[in-house]
């Protein structure tokens, strides 16, 4: 059996700068109307750096919807019609100043599906050269260089909990075990 939703009515809640939120009625496959709320958002990007001495590149910021700071790969929203590689590419020199000899798509995320159409992009980025950071107004960060194995021990125990960033790292791990 097939499963679908059809959507009856679209009622916009809230329009920002990020995200959009919107109340649908729909209709379920046995014919009762439910509603659902759902946050729109144009998506983004994840990078995991790899430098040449093997050490990948994470970004430790405080997000404020968690009131912590976070350890995690460089990541950032796509712009309007902007390609998610050449988003990875900008946020990877914004982020931590490097520009990448080679960026590899590694696969797609969805972060909560039970919410929000946001996909993520991961990206393997190899070949860096360090130039400066290009920080958005609005963002402070650190950049911190660990092992893979220092961060696979981390998203282990917790530390990195983050999933686009837990996602990057057990996917370049098993890149590297198989």
């Amino acid at each position: 059996m097939k499963h679908s939703e059809k959507t009856i009515d679209v009622q916009s809640i809230f329009d920002g700068k990020i995200i959009k939120v919107e109340l649908q009625t729909v209709e379920l496959n046995n014919h009762n109307k439910a509603f659902r709320e759902i946050v729109r958002h144009r998506g983004g990007v994840a990078i995991i750096p790899i430098n040449d001495s093997n050490e990948i590149l994470l970004v430790r910021q405080y997000r404020k919807p968690y009131d912590e700071e976070l350890l995690e790969v460089p990541a950032g929203k796509l712009e309007q019609g902007e390609k998610a590689e050449t988003c990875a590419m900008r946020e990877l020199k914004e982020e931590t100043g490097c520009e990448a000899e080679k960026i590899s798509f590694m696969t797609v995320m969805y972060p909560s599906p039970g919410y929000t159409d946001e996909k993520i992009y991961i990206f393997k980025a190899e070949g860096l050269k360090q130039g400066d950071l290009a920080l958005d107004e609005d963002e402070f960060l650190d950049v911190e260089k660990y092992s893979l194995k220092e961060a696979v021990d981390m998203v282990k125990k917790g530390v990195i909990v983050d999933a686009k960033s837990v996602i990057a790292i057990m996917l370049l791990a098993s890149e590297i075990i198989s």
